[in-house]
């Protein structure tokens, strides 16, 4: 029940947080990188190595940052031409992916326990992955990554944006 509070739990920040039209600045940043923070804090106490397990959660990050990259795009980038600051508008298909990401891995979970749960074991022993820690760490390191990437392309894409012209009156 966890696994399903902490999906929604991102989901809602990220639509609350990123949908809309709002002024890009490092303060409206900080909220994000702290609740990703706080979450590693809390689920990565133990951080399965033996087997595959490393691997699993390198797969988790590459995936996390495919989709962050992803979603960053999906954000539209300009700067206002009254303030000159950077604002992002944020829509339909970045909800519709993140939607799909967190729908998805909730499933997998739901998956596991209820309709694959012995193929997730004799996947999990003929790949060396240790058990249910190993896949959890990957999912949440997935989440994570996927949060921080997004904020990165963002901001990237602000980056590239044209300085205000001053004007001499």
């Amino acid at each position: 029940m966890t696994t399903y509070l902490l999906s929604l739990g991102i989901l809602a920040l990220v639509l609350c947080t990123g949908l809309g039209t709002h002024e890009l600045s490092v303060r409206r940043a900080v909220r994000p990188v702290l609740i990703v923070l706080a979450v590693a804090a809390f689920y990565l106490r133990s951080f399965p190595t033996a087997g595959n397990d490393v691997r699993l959660d390198l797969v988790g990050v590459a995936a996390g940052v495919l989709l962050g990259v992803a979603t960053g795009l999906l954000v539209k980038v300009r700067r206002d031409a009254t303030t000159g600051r950077i604002v992002t508008t944020a829509g339909v298909a970045f909800a519709t992916l993140w939607i799909a990401v967190t729908v998805g891995r909730m499933l997998f979970v739901y998956g596991t326990d209820h309709w694959f749960a012995a193929g997730i074991v004799t996947f999990s022993r003929e790949h060396l992955i240790t058990g249910a820690d190993a896949w959890t760490a990957a999912f949440i390191l997935l989440s994570l990554t996927m949060v921080l990437a997004r904020l990165a392309t963002t901001f990237a894409l602000a980056a590239r944006r044209p300085a205000p012209v001053a004007t001499v009156r």
